[in-house]
């Protein structure tokens, strides 16, 4: 998938994002934006993990990888869920649409891997990534007290797939 990033970003209009699956080669990058968007992150080697996932997939924009996100799809209760596990788009490249296309591109791969439904957790204090879900369909279900490392509550998010 190659979208072209909004004008006005970071050089006009020639920029291409291209969403794929990560390699080993993108790995460092992926950790550094880990480690700039979340207070607990995640090591290296919980990344190396799902390599060759086909829900782990990064934005790729000239080269230069500008986020990334890490799902699956498992059975539950009979049904197939699939399951956004991590998703992360680096600080100079938010508001382009990344994280945007880096989610619909992750939904269209759990899907095509047999998923009912997809589930998320979000960080109750982080209003931005509850707009975008919302904004992709998904519906806040419960809420888990002290879900994150720090004690803060996660809200757990659902979107049913057709």
């Amino acid at each position: 998938m190659t979208v072209p990033v909004p004008e006005g970003h970071d050089g006009g209009t020639d920029d291409e994002l291209a969403i794929r699956p990560a390699e080993q080669a993108d790995l460092l990058a992926v950790v550094r934006i880990e480690n700039e968007s979340f207070p607990q992150p995640w090591p290296y080697d919980a990344f190396d993990r799902f390599l060759g996932e086909p829900g782990f997939l990064v934005a790729d924009i000239h080269g230069q990888i500008a986020g990334y996100v890490v799902a699956d799809v498992s059975a539950s209760f009979g049904r197939q869920l699939g399951h956004i596990k991590d998703v992360a788009v680096h600080p100079d490249r938010r508001g382009m649409g990344v994280g945007s296309a880096l989610l619909s591109r992750s939904i269209a791969v759990l899907a095509a891997h047999g998923a009912d439904s997809i589930k998320l957790e979000v960080r109750r204090s982080n209003d931005g990534a509850k707009r975008l879900y919302r904004q992709f369909g998904f519906e806040p279900i419960r809420h888990v007290p002290g879900y994150y490392g720090n004690g803060e509550d996660a809200i757990i998010m659902v979107r049913q797939l057709e």
